[in-house]
């Protein structure tokens, strides 16, 4: 589970995040929607230790990322939007690399090699991850978040950049990766979360403005979720504007 308390992050006088709490369940899907720009990423790398906040909390497993930021983050396997992967590498020299990195104990051949099954890029293991096309290059990124098997998923905008079919193969393996661990996917995309996700949390300029169920948002603000989110984010606006998002 991941408890995050009154989180805010400041950049001068600037509040990229504002007083935000939410939670994550563990096993769920939460999908954390915003426009670019309204404090999503922001937010992902307090929850993974890249950065700190300037105050509140953030808890994974019972675990305050800033008390014992190293047990926290063994707890998460994180893919930011650009995979951190290395061109000259070849898949399995990357794999290899990540593994110990994260002095992971689990029996290495068959742990990687299941982990490549799961992401479809077992015929690519001998590749250079620079010859791979971004739709590899994302799933060598979800590989590298898998090494460990953390219980934990974040996942920032994981389909930026591929085309239609990359998208609705990255969404499947996102929603089968959710059956056993707690996933955090932040997207600008409502379909994207409308398809994955158990539970929304929808934030703008660096405050939630809603959280909850697919149902219980559409049904609480009697209007369709595609009506709330562009309200939430876009005030009212006329049809024809609506018509171009």
């Amino acid at each position: 589970m991941i408890q995050v308390k009154n989180l805010t992050k400041l950049y001068g006088a600037n509040k990229a995040v504002d007083d935000i709490s939410f939670t994550a369940e563990s096993g769920k899907i939460l999908g954390f929607l915003g426009p670019n720009g309204a404090g999503k990423s922001t937010t992902m790398n307090i929850l993974t230790g890249y950065i700190s906040s300037t105050a509140g909390s953030c808890t994974l497993n019972g675990i305050d990322i800033l008390e014992d930021p190293l047990a926290a983050k063994k707890q998460i396997g994180y893919l930011p939007e650009q995979p951190p992967v290395y061109l000259d590498m070849t898949v399995d020299e990357y794999l290899d690399f990540v593994y110990a990195l994260k002095k992971s104990k689990i029996p290495k051949k068959n742990h990687l090699s299941e982990i490549c099954e799961l992401v479809k890029i077992t015929d690519m293991r001998k590749r250079l991850i620079r010859n791979l096309s971004k739709g590899y290059r994302q799933r060598v990124g979800l590989a590298q978040a898998l090494v460990g098997n953390p219980p934990i998923l974040i996942l920032d905008e994981p389909t930026v950049g591929l085309d239609p079919k990359q998208i609705i193969e990255i969404r499947s393996l996102i929603k089968k990766l959710g059956e056993h661990h707690t996933v955090i996917l932040s997207s600008h995309i409502l379909p994207e979360v409308q398809k994955v996700c158990d539970k929304i949390v929808i934030i703008n300029e660096g405050k939630i403005v809603a959280d909850g169920t697919l149902e219980e948002l559409a049904k609480d603000k009697n209007m369709s979720l595609e009506q709330l989110f562009i309200k939430l984010i876009y005030g009212d606006i006329d049809e024809e504007e609506a018509e171009l998002l």
